[in-house]
């Protein structure tokens, strides 16, 4: 079993920054993804950004050069730095970890955190 235990977040202004952490613990293989999703009210859970144990990253189109994911493979933390935020950005974000190689952006595997809100006001 893995835990995910997230912090950050909270409420900002359009064009604010917020950042987001989640440690994770348990479990964890050497290889592995650790990503940010995120959940607006009556919309589908969307990958927000991913990043695997060697560094590689992937980001959504709708964050590219706003949002920075990076880890600390010795605390098994993952971080989620949000520049530029806009309204559409108000969801609730979790992490989510998978071991192995692949990484199943669009689907509910590996182990999740329990969500924390992110607001942002025009």
């Amino acid at each position: 079993q893995v835990r995910l235990v997230e912090s950050g977040g909270g409420l900002a202004q359009a064009g604010g920054s917020l950042s987001l952490s989640c440690a994770a613990s348990g479990s964890i293989f050497s290889i592995n993804t650790m990503a940010w999703h995120r959940q607006a009210p009556e919309k589908q859970r969307e990958l927000v950004a991913s990043i695997t144990n060697f560094g590689s990253t992937n980001y959504a189109d709708s964050v590219k050069g706003r949002f920075t994911i990076t880890r600390d493979n010795v605390k098994n933390t993952v971080y989620l730095q949000m520049n530029s935020l806009k309204p559409d950005d108000t969801a609730v974000y979790y992490c989510n970890l998978q071991n192995g190689r692949t990484y199943y952006a669009n689907s509910r595997a590996g182990y999740w955190g329990q969500g924390t809100q992110v607001t942002v006001s025009s």
